[in-house]
């Protein structure tokens, strides 16, 4: 029962899989804590033995809890909920939320910005950029979307790029509709050669070029203001 060792469900909800495969069954005085309440886990996790359970399906990690004694979890629930129901509490929770308020706001305007210059309109179009840019922000940015904004493994200004693209794959392209074959790599290439299209579209408004009536780029946005 290793503090620091991480396992996967096991084929009962009683039990977990090893890192070796091995199969373990929590121990009849144990219990699993649901993730959701990241206090309640900190600390059961710190007070002692315990199972930490996680799941992989595709590149994400997802947690499925916590096993840990009875005992243990029924003590730091009990002395969680008497911090949490004082007033110092209820203040520093409302400070909490108007911080992480006040910096969603700020990289939301970040973002925007970034955006705005990668796609660098021609000033004919300045109009059209800044309501894009609004749009793809308005979708990549909030809280626990999971897309390529939330990340923080490169820079703004590449997330605004790939934000950009992602977001013209689904409101331009049609890739949405298309049947895919099942073949290792083919929706990557896809989406690869959908994106050269995005960008060759993305050059004409930062030419100044005539854009025609039909442009989807306009269609689309024109279909998100409404």
């Amino acid at each position: 029962m290793s503090e620091t060792t991480t396992y996967t469900p096991g084929p009962k909800p009683n039990t977990v899989r090893t890192p070796k495969g091995d199969i373990l069954t929590a121990p009849d005085a144990w219990v699993l804590v649901p993730p959701g309440d990241a206090g309640l886990t900190r600390r059961v996790k710190a007070a002692g033995d315990h199972w930490v359970v996680q799941e992989k399906r595709g590149r994400k990690v997802f947690s499925r809890g916590v096993w840990a004694p009875r005992e243990v979890v029924a003590r730091v629930q009990t002395e969680l909920e008497a911090e949490r129901a004082t007033e110092g509490f209820a203040k520093k929770k409302e400070a909490d939320a108007r911080r992480r308020e006040k910096v969603q706001a700020e990289y939301t305007e970040d973002f925007h910005a970034a955006v705005v210059a990668y796609l660098a309109f021609h000033p004919a179009h300045a109009a059209l950029a800044d309501a894009f840019a609004r749009a793809v922000t308005a979708h990549a940015t909030p809280v626990g979307s999971g897309t390529v904004a939330r990340t923080k493994r490169i820079p703004i200004e590449e997330r605004a790029e790939a934000a950009v693209i992602a977001w013209m794959r689904h409101q331009t392209t049609g890739y949405d509709g298309m049947a895919i074959a099942r073949v290792k790599g083919k929706r990557r290439e896809v989406r690869r050669v959908l994106a050269r299209r995005s960008v060759e579209l993305l050059g004409l408004y930062r030419s100044g070029a005539p854009i025609p009536a039909t442009c989807p780029l306009r269609k689309a946005l024109a279909s998100a203001a409404a």
